[in-house]
């Protein structure tokens, strides 16, 4: 017994190391996604109906005291997936800042672009995940869990056109029949970073009848079999 609690000391301790080593804007990106998507009201503060906090009121909070609104502005403006939107409210000018998808939290309005059959569709429709989650996902389809979407992206982790809806550490692909599923009454929007969102059906899940293809990434590519 001795031993497995010294591995778990040593895992714990290894943990916390990491984090202390890992860049001070990744830490305060993944601090702000946390807040923005998930954790505002547990600290105190409410999200707008759009999304948004006062960023003075997030730089208040004990978590964030070490840091300024200059680096709050510099994660912003160097985030790859264009996560967050800062604006300065239009009543008062104070600036505000909120994540683009992602969330748990119920927002009203996060300026989702809808697609329909009207609109130019998007050539691929991707939902990027795990190869071990697929013998669940297979049986059950894709889930929202506790978030408000589903993410999906107009295509593979590295093409030109996806700047956020996939890890690049996915290695499986799940191609989706974006036709099939809008004419079935499903809805799906485009977010302001350019990523796919969908609630699912009623029950939160976007079920395996829709999957066109799926491709396993890593460690070579080649296509699993839907049955």
């Amino acid at each position: 017994m001795d031993h497995l609690q010294d591995g778990a000391r040593r895992q714990a301790r290894g943990g916390r190391e990491r984090r202390h080593d890992e860049n001070p804007d990744v830490r305060l990106s993944k601090a702000l996604s946390f807040l923005l998507r998930h954790g505002a009201d547990k600290l105190g503060l409410q999200l707008g109906s759009d999304g948004f906090l006062y960023m003075d009121e997030i730089l208040g909070l004990p978590q964030f005291r070490a840091y300024t609104q200059g680096d709050v502005l510099r994660v912003v403006e160097n985030s790859n997936k264009q996560r967050f939107t800062v604006r300065s409210h239009p009543a008062d000018n104070r600036l505000q800042i909120r994540a683009n998808q992602g969330h748990s939290l119920q927002v009203e309005d996060l300026e989702l672009i809808p697609i329909t059959k009207e609109t130019t569709l998007p050539d691929s429709v991707v939902h990027g995940t795990y190869l071990r989650f697929w013998p669940s996902i297979k049986s059950h389809g894709l889930s929202r869990m506790s978030r408000m979407h589903i993410h999906l992206a107009p295509g593979l982790p590295g093409a030109e056109d996806v700047i956020s809806g996939m890890r690049k550490s996915c290695d499986l692909a799940i191609f989706i029949d974006l036709p099939k599923a809008l004419s079935d009454g499903l809805k799906f929007y485009w977010s302001v970073n350019r990523a796919i969102l969908t609630p699912g059906d009623s029950k939160g899940f976007l079920h395996p009848r829709y999957f066109q293809r799926v491709l396993q990434l890593k460690p070579e590519c080649h296509l699993l079999p839907l049955e």
